[in-house]
């Protein structure tokens, strides 16, 4: 414990001789490294040299383009998100003039479910969640994203049983993740 108290003593006095040695230490590891590589190199033939040097350049171009193609394809992706999140951002943003704030309330006068909680109940049932579903008059609105071609269209086909009617479709696959995206207006 002593000699620990004197070392930290010893190098608060003076911490910039410390760090000089240090600098100093590291300088004189890396020259040395550099000397041992120089005198490899230099034992080589020439034709192992040049094998040696069209190898690394191999190796340097392959693992920047590669790191380059990574990079780009994580940028388009991510403008493709972004793309389809102002798409519906505006696409809802469109629909808000004609949203009945009265067809969102808990129960109608007969005991049944408003529209929009209908709707969205369907869904649900059906696998979809997240589904944004508004009142719009006397239709719906609603929008989804979902990977699977398979609940969407069991989804859609359930709305249709219980006796919707879509007034508009719209749905489109990302060519990337082949999720697909859904707006569509529903009326009864």
């Amino acid at each position: 414990m002593k000699r620990l108290l004197r070392r930290s003593k010893r190098n608060n006095v003076n911490p910039s001789f410390d760090r000089s040695m240090e600098t100093h230490a590291l300088s004189k590891r890396m020259n040395n490294f550099q000397s041992v590589l120089s005198s490899r190199w230099q034992a080589l033939s020439g034709r192992d040299q040049l094998a040696l040097l069209i190898l690394s350049t191999f190796l340097l171009l392959f693992v920047g383009g590669y790191g380059g193609y990574s990079i780009h394809q994580a940028a388009n992706d991510s403008k493709s998100d972004y793309q389809e999140e102002v798409a519906d951002y505006f696409w809802l943003r469109a629909q808000a003039g004609n949203i009945d704030s009265n067809a969102m309330q808990t129960s109608t006068s007969d005991g049944e479910l408003p529209p929009a909680n209908n709707v969205s109940t369907v869904l649900n049932s059906a696998g979809i969640t997240n589904a944004q579903v508004v009142a719009a008059g006397d239709a719906v609105q609603l929008s989804f994203t979902h990977g699977s071609q398979a609940v969407v269209g069991t989804a859609l086909g359930k709305l249709e049983q219980q006796g919707w009617q879509f007034t508009q479709l719209s749905m489109q696959q990302d060519p990337i993740n082949k999720s697909i995206q859904v707006q569509a207006t529903v009326a009864l």
